[in-house]
């Protein structure tokens, strides 16, 4: 199911191979023979991999900056969430796997996703074959403190604490469906936490800031930031933070659009850095508050015969 490795821009190949093969004719034969091979590696290379590109924020023409308070940024979040009591979403879901910052990804073949979400902590994540969408890959649930995955192309059941640490050299297989909970919904600071905000706005950004930090005096640490965009004040990222000050969880947030009587992101991107993995949720339906979400579908038994494994 992998379809590509480290990104790069195909694009930048074929009209440098268009313009030079013409111009081959005018070279000794030596030449001819080493142009050959560098645009023969130069061709092979484009076929497997592509860049990504983001356009800087900030540069967008005669839009004015908006203003907001620290409070008028945490109202914003309330106002955003707090209605959601629970959602089923159905999504295209793309994996990639590697090293995150500055490094190489390997992408997989996009699967179908339906999520179920229910305050204040249960989430369950079903991802179903990439080609005809019938047959599962995996089933996730998180509730409360706990996970279970259950994996039938391994007949495997894996239970444990969502505070285990990853058990797998395979990325993917390390896959929580907390990493999900934590980043579908954006929660307004706790009770206790000390909040700051930060303008970070130059001449390639232009973005509001909202840090969270909590614990014992004198032992405080940044728990997680929130990005705002000061052309329209929404949401566009949140990170969340061990103990020590590194990142657990990256995610963005795009295209907001309306799902009912709230507006929530279509496009989301989960990085976690320490698992080494990455996954795009594009949204393609979703439900806000149905009343047919109820604990009952956060049950995920054990099938007879599967292969146990217990994490703590």
């Amino acid at each position: 199911m992998k379809i590509g490795s480290a990104r790069r821009d195909r694009a930048a190949v074929s009209p440098v191979m268009m313009k030079a093969e013409p111009a081959t004719r005018m070279l000794p034969p030596r030449r001819r023979l080493w142009l050959a091979v560098c645009l023969a590696v130069m061709w092979s290379e484009s076929c497997f991999v592509h860049h990504r590109r983001t356009p800087p924020p900030g540069n967008v023409a005669n839009r004015p900056l908006l203003n907001a308070s620290k409070q008028e940024l945490i109202e914003r979040i309330r106002r955003a969430f707090d209605p959601v009591r629970s959602f089923r979403m159905r999504a295209d879901m793309s994996p990639a796997v590697g090293k995150l910052y500055g490094g190489e990804l390997t992408e997989y073949a996009t699967v179908r996703a339906y999520v179920l979400f229910l305050r204040p902590d249960d989430i369950r994540v079903l991802g179903l074959d990439p080609v005809l969408h019938s047959s599962t890959i995996f089933d996730m649930v998180s509730t409360g403190s706990e996970f279970r995955v259950y994996i039938p192309s391994k007949n495997r059941f894996v239970t444990g604490d969502n505070n285990a640490p990853p058990s797998s050299p395979k990325p993917l297989e390390n896959m929580r469906p907390e990493a999900f909970l934590h980043s579908l919904i954006v929660e307004p600071p706790a009770e206790g936490d000390l909040t700051l905000l930060e303008d970070d706005t130059d001449e390639s950004k232009a973005v509001y800031i909202l840090f969270m930090a909590a614990g014992e005096p004198g032992q405080l640490h940044f728990t997680r930031a929130v990005y705002f965009d000061r052309y329209s004040l929404s949401i566009v990222r949140q990170k969340s933070f061990d103990p020590e000050g590194d990142i657990v969880s990256e995610t963005d947030y795009g295209d907001w659009k309306p799902y009912g009587e709230i507006s929530y992101p279509s496009v989301i991107t989960i990085e976690r850095p320490k698992e080494g993995y990455e996954v795009t949720m594009r949204v393609v339906e979703m439900t806000v508050n149905p009343p047919d979400v109820t604990a009952a579908k956060f049950t995920l038994p054990r099938p007879p015969g599967t292969q146990l494994t217990v994490l703590k």
